[in-house]
């Protein structure tokens, strides 16, 4: 199985690499209690709950290259100032890196002169 690359983002102060790894899949199960079927399924339905968001994106950024203990202060320091829906716009690109990869943007239609 090829490794998931680092997906970028901006969070809080500066842009920072964000992945699940098999372990950290483990992890989020772990703390959440639910299978990544489960997370992901509601993820994409929009019924999420707080702590699957949070941890997204915690696991998210130690995955991507963030010291754990870094991961878990940005969340900590930018959770509490952001919007939920803020926060799923975060964490919904890392879920959707680990489920179906990183797929390539669209590329603008250049219209004919």
């Amino acid at each position: 199985m090829n490794e998931l690359p680092v997906h970028r983002q901006f969070l809080g102060d500066a842009e920072y690499g964000f992945r699940l790894s098999p372990e950290l899949i483990l992890e989020l199960e772990r703390k959440t209690g639910t299978g990544i079927g489960s997370i992901s399924k509601r993820f994409f339905a929009g019924e999420f709950g707080f702590l699957e968001l949070t941890e997204t994106i915690r696991l998210g950024l130690i995955g991507g290259g963030t010291d754990p203990q870094e991961a878990a202060a940005l969340v900590t320091t930018y959770s509490a100032r952001m919007s939920v829906t803020d926060l799923y716009t975060v964490a919904l690109p890392v879920m959707d890196a680990l489920m179906f990869g990183m797929r390539a943007k669209p590329k603008g239609r250049k219209v004919p002169k």
